[in-house]
């Protein structure tokens, strides 16, 4: 019987219990594979970082109004996800012809003065001229925009609120908008049922930067305080 107690130690069933031929376990191999996939890609980061200019490094507040907000239709695409399917086209359909549109321009006037006062501030209703010579209390009146005067700057009223919030209401629910931002005391009239001039002929588009915007600081600074003509993110 010695013998066969000899041969024991080869079976299959006592391998184990040698340490060398103990497999390793998932946890050390997925370790193993980060930490060779973090080498590998260590030099090819350094010399991306190495690559960028170390003066005017965008911040995190930058890159979110740059990058995600300063395209007019991404800002559009996200007032129509804030209404139900279906609405806006019936809306536009339906109850924006009716009046010569006067009364789908009224009860937008009323909904927006009642609805975005956390965004923009207090909002009254007043009366606006129209196109045909008539008046009608489409008009929102915004007393101080906290939007503009947290941002400070132009570009960012003018591509992220203004074009935006006037393509969304023409072509999506069938009522034309003008935006009359006042860049000296933060003040901003909207006009519903009247339609905006053209890029070229708006005068919000060629307006300075404001004399709070840190950027429109630095390049009187560099300029020799020269005045900057319009705000180039305009």
């Amino acid at each position: 019987m010695k013998p066969l107690a000899l041969l024991r130690p080869l079976t299959i069933s006592s391998a184990p219990s040698n340490p060398l031929f103990q497999p390793q376990s998932l946890p050390q191999k997925h370790a193993f594979r980060v930490l060779c996939s973090s080498f590998d890609s260590k030099p090819i980061q350094d010399g991306y970082t190495a690559a960028k200019p170390d003066n005017n490094k965008p911040g995190i507040l930058d890159d979110l109004f740059l990058n995600l907000f300063r395209n007019k239709m991404v800002q559009v695409r996200i007032l129509i996800s804030l209404f139900p399917p279906f609405l806006l086209e019936l809306y536009r359909i339906l109850i924006a012809p009716i009046g010569g549109g006067k009364i789908a321009a009224t009860m937008v006037a009323r909904v927006t003065a009642l609805s975005w006062q956390w965004l923009m501030g207090k909002c009254t209703i007043n009366s606006v001229d129209l196109p045909d010579g008539t008046s009608c209390r489409s008009g929102v009146f915004v007393e101080r925009c906290k939007y503009l005067e947290e941002s400070k700057c132009i570009g960012i009223c003018i591509n992220t609120c203004k074009l935006p919030t006037q393509a969304f209401f023409k072509d999506y629910m069938g009522v034309p908008l003008l935006m009359e931002p006042n860049f000296t005391d933060y003040s901003c009239q909207f006009r519903f049922g009247v339609l905006p001039p053209l890029p070229e002929d708006d005068i919000s588009l060629k307006e300075p930067c404001l004399e709070i915007c840190r950027n429109a600081t630095r390049r009187r600074k560099v300029a020799g305080d020269m005045d900057v003509p319009h705000c180039p993110k305009a």
